[in-house]
């Protein structure tokens, strides 16, 4: 007997409770016989006006991460899928393994996280120069090109949006996202990334890989579509972009 609707694979997800973009940005990229199973990270919803702010957010997240995924397991999932980001990247990418394998242990499944999930898209199409953009203060770009750089890409240009609160970070627009690609855009980058999974992308990053004839990877999409592809699942999605598409 198997799960009627997750026959295939019953993913269990974790996000921060103030993250509304991760959840549905997973399902609109659910292929048929896969199932998504939150579990919320309970943080408060802080102001985020400068470094010191934003690493106390990222301690928040990390004291109620363990707690989150002990809930989802009495679903009995089949693969976790990280839908939360910035700690992923933390203390390059010897550290971000540490977490990974911790993640694992806690989890006794298969784990994909934001971090590792975009240094394999980045791999699929032998990027070596990039530039990436998040809604996070500087303490936090600096991990993720510590990371990044440990992976043995170049990392030209960074921006980080310097949202203000956990919630608000849903909020930024579309237009602050294509402001964001032209400024860090040039013929010097391969490919171009955004990180922070309460910013959603999924369907701007596609958009944007057609007018700029490179690739244009969305954390979302590249987290799902580790897990998808770890657990052999193998569908192809129109409309989010080559990884989806082709890969």
């Amino acid at each position: 007997m198997t799960d009627h609707l997750g026959y295939r694979h019953r993913f269990g997800v974790l996000g921060p409770s103030t993250n509304t973009i991760v959840q549905p940005d997973f399902d609109d990229l659910r292929p048929v016989g896969v199932t998504n199973h939150y579990s919320r990270i309970a943080i408060p919803n802080d102001p985020v006006n400068n470094d010191e702010e934003f690493l106390k957010l990222v301690d928040n997240i990390n004291q109620a991460t363990f707690a989150a995924v002990d809930t989802l397991k009495s679903c009995e999932m089949s693969y976790l899928v990280m839908g939360m980001s910035a700690a992923t990247f933390w203390n390059g990418r010897q550290g971000a393994k540490e977490y990974l394998d911790k993640m694992q242990d806690k989890a006794g499944v298969g784990v994909s996280c934001g971090s590792f999930s975009v240094e394999a898209a980045l791999n699929t199409y032998k990027a070596k120069k990039i530039a990436f953009f998040s809604p996070y203060f500087e303490v936090a770009n600096d991990q993720v090109r510590r990371f990044f750089q440990d992976c043995g890409f170049t990392v030209v240009r960074d921006i980080c949006l310097r949202r203000p609160s956990p919630v608000l970070i849903a909020h930024t627009t579309d237009e602050m996202c294509r402001k964001a690609i032209r400024e860090i855009d040039g013929d010097d980058v391969d490919a171009i990334v955004q990180v922070g999974t309460n910013l959603s992308m999924i369907r701007l990053a596609a958009a944007a890989e057609l007018f700029l004839g490179k690739p244009v990877i969305a954390i979302n999409t590249a987290t799902y579509w580790h897990a998808l592809r770890a657990c052999n699942v193998i569908d192809k999605k129109a409309g989010y972009g080559q990884l989806m598409e082709f890969h």
